[in-house]
C-alpha cells in the first residue's frame, strides 16, 4: 500500500533541516509511488480499451451529446479498483462515474481521451490520470495502448516518454512557432475567436492535433503553443504536469493556473506571455 502523506505534513511548522530534507525525501517517495501505481492502472485499463479498439464496441450518447462506450467504462472501472485497493483513502473524479469520495486527495481520470477517434478507428487516443492534492496536480500519466507511448510526470521529477527525459523547445519568437489547437468550432463560437485568428497569422505554422497529443507535442518539444476550449478537468489533468515537468507552462487561456476554467493554454514557456497578450487583444 502507498504510504499517504498530506500537504499539511509539508508545511508544518519549522523544523530542523535534516527533519526538512526526511520529509521531501518521504514525499519524493510518496510521488514516485504514486506515479507507479497509476502507471499499473494505466497499463491495465489500456489493454482492455485496445482489445474494444481492435474488436469494435458498442456506442451510446451521454446527456451532454458526447459518446460513450463499453471501453470507456470498464477503463474507468479498473482504474478506480486498481487505485482503490492501494490508496484507499483518496477520492476519485472520472468522466463517466463523476465524484467518490474525498476531495482533498483524489485520482482525475479520462478513461479515453479521443473517445470519437476511438469509435473511428485513428489510433489517438490514451488513458489519462492525474493526481489532485488540494487542488494542485502533482503527478501525472498519458498512455496510447494503441501506440505504446506513455507519459509520465511527477512533481518535481521531471516529465519523461516511454523513461526518456522530454523538454520543450527553445523557440522564442512567435513568428517562427508552431500553434497546435483543439477544435475550431469551440473556439469559432468563444470570445477568443478574433484572438486566435490574430494568433494564427502571427505564427509560422499550425495544425489541429486535439485532444492529449497537443499537450504532448508542446512537452516534447515538437510545437510551442496549444491551445482548446471547452475542457472538463479530467481532459486536462495529467496534462498540465507533464507539460509543466517538461519546463514548459500551463494556464487556462486568460492566465490563470487551473484546469477547472473550461479552456487550456499550454506552451513552451518562452512564448507565453506574449500568446496571453494576443488572446487578450492587446496585440
Amino acid at each position: 500500500m502507498v504510504e499517504q502523506l498530506t500537504l499539511n505534513q509539508r508545511v508544518e511548522g519549522s523544523s530542523p533541516s535534516w527533519r526538512i530534507e526526511d520529509r521531501d525525501s518521504r514525499l519524493k517517495n510518496f510521488l514516485k509511488s504514486a506515479l507507479e501505481l497509476a502507471k499499473k492502472a494505466s497499463l491495465k485499463a489500456g489493454e482492455t480499451a485496445l482489445r474494444y479498439f481492435h474488436g469494435g464496441t458498442n456506442v451510446s450518447i451521454k446527456s451532454d451529446g458526447t459518446p460513450v462506450t463499453q471501453a470507456d467504462k470498464e477503463s474507468e472501472e479498473i482504474i478506480v479498483e486498481t487505485l482503490r485497493k492501494e490508496m484507499p483513502d483518496c477520492g476519485f473524479l472520472g468522466e463517466e462515474f463523476g465524484e467518490q469520495g474525498p476531495k482533498e486527495k483524489r485520482w482525475i481520470i479520462d478513461p479515453i481521451d479521443g473517445t470519437k477517434n476511438f469509435i473511428r478507428g485513428i489510433p489517438v487516443w490514451a488513458v489519462m490520470i492525474g493526481l489532485e492534492e488540494e487542488g494542485e496536480i502533482t503527478a501525472g500519466v498519458v498512455y496510447n495502448p494503441a501506440t505504446k507511448q506513455l507519459w509520465t510526470a511527477a512533481k518535481g521529477s521531471g516529465a519523461y516518454c516511454n523513461d526518456k527525459r522530454i523538454s520543450v523547445s527553445a523557440v522564442d519568437s512567435l513568428a517562427e512557432a508552431q500553434l497546435l489547437h483543439g477544435g475550431l468550432n469551440a473556439l469559432r463560437k468563444s470570445s477568443y475567436w478574433d484572438s486566435f485568428v490574430r494568433l494564427v497569422e502571427s505564427t509560422k505554422r499550425q495544425r489541429g492535433p486535439g485532444d492529449y497529443l497537443g499537450y504532448m507535442l508542446v512537452a516534447q518539444g515538437q510545437g510551442e503553443i496549444y491551445l482548446e476550449k471547452d475542457l472538463k478537468p479530467w481532459d486536462i489533468a495529467a496534462n498540465q504536469i507533464i507539460v509543466k515537468e517538461a519546463d514548459g507552462e500551463f494556464t487556462d487561456m486568460d492566465g490563470t493556473s487551473t484546469i477547472y476554467a473550461g479552456s487550456a493554454l499550454a506552451t513552451n514557456g518562452r512564448l507565453h506571455k506574449s500568446v496571453l497578450e494576443i488572446l487578450r487583444g492587446h496585440s
